[in-house]
């Protein structure tokens, strides 16, 4: 059994995905958004999400904790704020006595592991994330991000595995 945190910051929404992933079963143990109030000024969207991020951790203390590395924004200014804000959630999951491991993909690798598709638009990762887990209703498309990076995670995790049992191939 193996708890597994995806996290899709963003200073307006930031998704949350939390998998249980034992061997080739995945399980969805809790995902959402964590919405900060737009009008609300930059600092206190910061403070919430490191709060609600640290609060994750500390609820369900996951072994890992998974994001999407930043990528460059044609804005300038978008690319900082969403800088700060996968800053707050960086910061809320290395807060802890002992810290779960945290790992990083590109979002090329994360869409390629989740929908066999480096350039899948959201409505198809939300889909596919929904296959994927089982389950009878799409995600908000905040949490499907997110889930997409534990499941990409998860997906890695079981390949280092076999690899390992293979004699590394």
């Amino acid at each position: 059994m193996s708890l597994i945190l995806g996290l899709d910051p963003g200073s307006r929404h930031t998704g949350y995905g939390l998998i249980d992933s034992a061997g080739s079963e995945i399980r969805l143990l809790d995902c959402g958004a964590i919405d900060p109030v737009a009008s609300d000024p930059l600092p206190n969207r910061l403070a919430l999400i490191h709060r609600r991020v640290a609060h994750l951790v500390l609820i369900w203390k996951p072994a890992e904790v998974v994001v999407e590395k930043i990528f460059v924004h044609r804005n300038v200014h978008s690319a900082l704020v969403l800088g700060q804000a996968r800053g707050a959630a960086l910061a809320a999951v290395m807060d802890h006595t002992t810290p779960p491991v945290l790992t990083e993909y590109s979002p090329r690798e994360i869409k390629q592991a989740v929908t066999a598709y480096g350039g899948a638009q959201k409505s198809q990762i939300q889909k596919m994330v929904a296959l994927l887990l089982g389950l009878t209703e799409l995600p908000s498309v905040d949490a499907a991000d997110a889930l997409a990076v534990a499941l990409c995670h998860a997906h890695q995790l079981r390949w280092r595995r076999m690899s390992r049992r293979a004699g590394g191939i």
